[in-house]
Protein backbone atom coordinates (compact mmCIF):
# COMPACT_ATOMS: atom_id res chain seq x y z
CA UNK A 1 0.00 0.00 0.00
CA UNK A 2 1.01 3.23 -1.20
CA UNK A 3 2.74 5.22 1.89
CA UNK A 4 2.79 9.60 2.14
CA UNK A 5 5.15 11.07 4.97
CA UNK A 6 6.34 14.54 5.59
CA UNK A 7 10.35 14.58 5.64
CA UNK A 8 10.24 16.67 9.21
CA UNK A 9 7.51 14.24 10.45
CA UNK A 10 10.41 11.01 10.06
CA UNK A 11 12.69 10.42 13.52
CA UNK A 12 16.31 11.06 13.32
CA UNK A 13 18.21 8.25 14.58
CA UNK A 14 21.83 7.92 15.19
CA UNK A 15 24.08 6.49 12.09
CA UNK A 16 27.19 6.87 14.58
CA UNK A 17 29.54 4.31 13.10
CA UNK A 18 33.23 3.61 12.09
CA UNK A 19 32.35 4.68 8.97
CA UNK A 20 31.97 8.41 10.03
CA UNK A 21 34.81 10.68 11.21
CA UNK A 22 32.09 11.37 13.78
CA UNK A 23 29.39 10.26 15.67
CA UNK A 24 27.12 13.40 14.96
CA UNK A 25 25.55 12.05 12.10
CA UNK A 26 21.54 10.54 11.84
CA UNK A 27 19.34 8.97 9.37
CA UNK A 28 15.69 8.98 8.38
CA UNK A 29 14.89 6.28 6.68
CA UNK A 30 12.36 7.46 3.64
CA UNK A 31 10.98 3.90 2.18
CA UNK A 32 11.05 1.09 5.46
CA UNK A 33 8.79 -0.55 3.39
CA UNK A 34 10.55 -0.79 0.25
CA UNK A 35 11.55 -4.41 -1.15
CA UNK A 36 13.99 -2.72 -3.92
CA UNK A 37 15.48 0.28 -2.06
CA UNK A 38 17.48 1.54 0.98
CA UNK A 39 16.55 5.00 0.77
CA UNK A 40 17.02 7.91 3.84
CA UNK A 41 18.29 11.03 4.18
CA UNK A 42 21.76 11.25 6.01
CA UNK A 43 22.70 14.90 8.27
CA UNK A 44 25.89 14.82 8.46
CA UNK A 45 27.01 17.21 11.50
CA UNK A 46 29.83 20.67 11.12
CA UNK A 47 32.89 18.71 9.24
CA UNK A 48 31.62 15.43 9.66
CA UNK A 49 32.79 12.90 6.60
CA UNK A 50 32.65 9.61 6.07
CA UNK A 51 35.84 7.39 5.33
CA UNK A 52 36.72 5.85 1.74
CA UNK A 53 34.29 3.37 0.79
CA UNK A 54 32.59 1.08 -1.93
CA UNK A 55 28.78 -0.08 -1.98
CA UNK A 56 27.70 -3.64 -3.86
CA UNK A 57 25.11 -1.21 -5.95
CA UNK A 58 25.04 2.14 -7.66
CA UNK A 59 24.51 4.82 -5.32
CA UNK A 60 22.57 7.62 -5.64
CA UNK A 61 22.75 10.96 -3.72
CA UNK A 62 20.30 13.63 -4.12
CA UNK A 63 21.57 16.96 -1.89
CA UNK A 64 19.06 18.49 0.28
CA UNK A 65 21.19 20.54 2.23
CA UNK A 66 24.19 22.43 3.08
CA UNK A 67 27.85 22.62 1.23
CA UNK A 68 29.82 19.04 1.12
CA UNK A 69 31.89 17.48 -0.91
CA UNK A 70 31.89 14.34 -2.71
CA UNK A 71 35.54 12.56 -3.40
CA UNK A 72 37.34 9.66 -5.38
CA UNK A 73 41.13 8.83 -5.79
CA UNK A 74 41.31 11.39 -8.45
CA UNK A 75 39.34 14.27 -7.17
CA UNK A 76 37.00 16.00 -4.93
CA UNK A 77 33.77 18.31 -5.90
CA UNK A 78 32.05 20.98 -3.73
CA UNK A 79 27.94 20.11 -4.17
CA UNK A 80 25.00 21.84 -2.54
CA UNK A 81 21.46 21.39 -2.55
CA UNK A 82 20.07 20.78 -5.78
CA UNK A 83 23.05 18.19 -6.69
CA UNK A 84 22.58 14.97 -7.69
CA UNK A 85 25.49 12.21 -7.33
CA UNK A 86 25.29 9.14 -9.19
CA UNK A 87 28.56 6.74 -8.08
CA UNK A 88 28.62 3.92 -9.76
CA UNK A 89 28.86 0.52 -7.74
CA UNK A 90 32.10 -0.38 -6.18
CA UNK A 91 33.84 3.02 -6.86
CA UNK A 92 35.70 4.25 -4.30
CA UNK A 93 34.17 7.36 -2.77
CA UNK A 94 33.76 9.10 0.46
CA UNK A 95 31.28 12.53 1.07
CA UNK A 96 30.10 14.63 3.99
CA UNK A 97 30.39 18.23 4.85
CA UNK A 98 32.39 20.68 4.74
CA UNK A 99 34.09 22.78 7.70
CA UNK A 100 31.56 25.11 9.08
CA UNK A 101 28.64 23.38 7.58
CA UNK A 102 25.90 20.72 8.06
CA UNK A 103 24.95 18.33 5.13
CA UNK A 104 22.14 16.10 4.48
CA UNK A 105 21.70 14.25 1.35
CA UNK A 106 19.24 11.52 0.02
CA UNK A 107 20.69 8.42 -0.41
CA UNK A 108 19.80 5.71 -2.85
CA UNK A 109 20.91 2.07 -3.27
CA UNK A 110 20.03 -1.94 -3.55
CA UNK A 111 18.07 -2.94 -0.99
CA UNK A 112 20.67 -5.53 0.85
CA UNK A 113 23.64 -4.57 -1.12
CA UNK A 114 26.78 -4.05 1.01
CA UNK A 115 28.68 -1.36 2.31
CA UNK A 116 32.61 -2.09 2.96
CA UNK A 117 35.04 0.69 4.53
CA UNK A 118 38.28 0.99 3.07
CA UNK A 119 40.32 2.71 5.51
CA UNK A 120 39.93 3.84 8.87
Amino acid sequence: MMEIRRIDDIEKESAASPLFTSVNVSRQPLAPLSEDFNCSIVNFGEGVKNKFHVHESDQILIVTQGKGIIATETGESEITEGHVVFAPANEKHWHGAIEGSTFSHITITRKGAQTTQLED
